[in-house]
């Protein structure tokens, strides 16, 4: 399982670019398959290898990037091969949930009725099974720190919309593909809105821009459109979410 040499295995790792690597995990999502990036993710960012610049984790593979001046790509995929058998019984396990307090209904929500009425369910029925999940943060992407949770029940597998939507607000809670997108920023999208919060994932301004990272959790809490208002109004990124670490 080398840079030049791809594998039928799982995981395989294969040149990208000037100065980069793919390691898949696996041809298509699964939840084994993004525990394991997830996990590689953390690894790297906490002893990076020589030359190792930035990993960038999807949902079941990863873009690396090293700095040819430190390092060459056959001694820096070895490294990653050894790190990789290192996690081969890796599971997923949450360190961090974030309670995110979300309003659902009105204007926060626009296409609830709609989401509802393809998943079956009625939109107050749907709404206490979302706030009632504890959510994976799948992958950040998109947009800087946005994330993709899930995944949902299948009765959630609801295609994208046929046109975009022109602009959701930040903060807007969108599905599709039994997938949570909440966006960091205004934004066109073919998701639809059912939920609004003051959460914000991404803050330039910050030492740590991206606030989450894969492996986390996520968990809604659903308030009204009055506490949303407020919580708004007072700028608070944190937007009243409460972080929660595990042991």
């Amino acid at each position: 399982m080398t840079a030049d040499t791809p594998s039928p295995r799982t995981p395989t790792i294969h040149p990208l670019g000037l100065d980069g690597l793919l390691v898949r995990m696996a041809a298509q999502f699964t939840p084994e398959a993004n525990a394991r990036v997830a996990a590689l993710h953390a690894d790297l960012l906490r002893t990076p290898p020589v030359g190792f610049v930035e990993s960038a984790p999807a949902l079941a593979s990863l873009h690396l990037r090293f700095n040819r001046l430190l390092t060459d790509r056959q001694s820096f995929a070895r490294e990653i091969e050894e790190r990789l058998e290192g996690l081969r019984h890796v599971a997923r396990q949450a360190r961090r949930i974030w309670h995110v307090p979300a309003h659902f209904g009105g204007d926060a929500a626009p296409q609830l009725a709609e989401t509802a009425s393809l998943a079956g369910q009625r939109p107050e029925a749907l709404i206490a099974e979302l706030c009632g999940l504890e959510l994976n943060v799948l992958a950040i992407g998109f947009a800087p720190g946005q994330p993709y949770l899930g995944t949902l029940p299948p009765h959630w597998d609801i295609p994208r919309q046929s046109a975009l939507t022109g602009q959701v607000p930040a903060g807007a809670i969108t599905t599709a593909i039994r997938q949570i997108v909440l966006f960091a920023n205004p934004s066109p999208t073919g998701w639809r809105q059912i939920g609004r919060c003051a959460f914000r994932p991404f803050r330039p301004e910050a030492e740590v821009p991206f606030v989450l990272r894969p492996g986390d959790m996520m968990r809604f809490h659903a308030i009204g459109g009055a506490e949303l208002a407020a919580l708004e109004a007072a700028r608070d990124p944190d937007g009243g979410a409460r972080l929660e670490q595990l042991a």
